[in-house]
């Protein structure tokens, strides 16, 4: 006889309405103009996601060298520095822009900073895409990353009385916030953004995730480990109370053993996670286990980011 678990489902989960446009830009791509379609970097953190759209004909490269000359090339949801913008117009690339509008608006407000005469602090973890994206819309010598409040001391003097600063999209509103405000204590005058940087996704995401995760004694995010919000959302789970907190990419990841005497499961999934990937895991546990489902509804989104212009001719 099969044990009995229950699954807490979180919502919202997966796919925000960023992803869902950069995927629905390369189907579309080549559904309009056929193969080949070239995308700069993985069009959103997710293998599943990007073989897929892999097997339709889109060829996915690392740098723009790649392409050849007069090819259609797609910029991921991540966004790409000015540099990349301009080689593309150089060597007369068709470029279809994928970045998701939540993140453009940091790049408007870190220019709105330099045409003011700002310099900018950008929020964010070294390394990641829409990171080197940000920091690429201006010159190097008009923005610092700082990642932790000890890299607050690293800002030049000079810069003090002149500062605006952005936040990486994928970060946690907690996670920001003692940031912003070490930041205000050091440099009083400082200009915030219009608008709060956080993506509304991931700060859904991190709610559900709260709401469910002490009432679990596993939980599982599913996403990929280079995707940030998703990483993090294991972080928040164990942060409130459900150590065994574990990310997976797909079902075949699962060591059934680890569930051995587990009552509860949460399960959630990052933003570039589809729920296919959802339904796969439960459809694995259920041949494992006696599956009682039951879902956490933390608040209903109904974003939707149109398509380029020039995909909707």
């Amino acid at each position: 006889m099969q044990k009995e678990l229950k699954i807490l489902l979180a919502s919202p989960r997966g796919f925000c309405a960023g992803v869902t446009r950069a995927v629905q830009i390369v189907s579309t791509a080549l559904k309009k103009y056929g193969t080949p379609v070239y995308v700069r970097h993985e069009i959103v953190h997710n293998k599943y996601v990007v073989q897929k759209l892999a097997n339709e004909g889109a060829i996915f490269v690392n740098e723009l060298s790649e392409v050849p000359d007069n090819s259609i090339v797609i910029f991921s949801a991540h966004g790409v520095p000015k540099s990349v913008e301009d080689e593309a117009t150089r060597r007369h690339l068709t470029t279809i822009d994928a970045t998701c509008p939540l993140v453009e608006k940091v790049h408007k407000e870190a220019l709105k900073n330099f045409k003011e005469g700002r310099k900018t602090l950008l929020i964010g973890h070294k390394g990641h895409a829409e990171v080197i994206g940000t920091m690429g819309q201006i010159p190097d010598s008009e923005i610092q990353l700082i990642t932790t409040k000890d890299d607050i001391k690293k800002i030049p003097s000079s810069w003090a009385n002149n500062l605006g600063y952005v936040t990486q999209t994928t970060l946690s509103i907690d996670e920001t916030a003692s940031m912003i405000e070490e930041l205000k204590k050091n440099f009083s005058g400082i200009v915030k953004p219009h608008e709060n940087d956080i993506c509304y996704a991931t700060t859904n995401r991190q709610k559900a995730v709260k709401a469910i995760a002490s009432k679990c004694d596993i939980l599982m995010v599913i996403g990929a480990p280079n995707s940030s919000n998703s990483k993090r959302l294991v972080e928040l789970a164990k942060e409130m109370g459900c150590k065994n907190s574990i990310l997976v990419q797909r079902a075949d990841e699962i060591d059934i053993r680890i569930l051995d005497n587990v009552k509860t499961l949460g399960l959630t999934a990052g933003a570039s996670a589809p729920e296919e990937l959802v339904k796969e895991v439960i459809e694995f546990l259920s041949k494992h286990f006696n599956i009682t489902l039951s879902e956490h509804i933390e608040s209903s989104e109904k974003i939707r980011f149109p398509l380029p212009k020039s995909l909707m001719e």
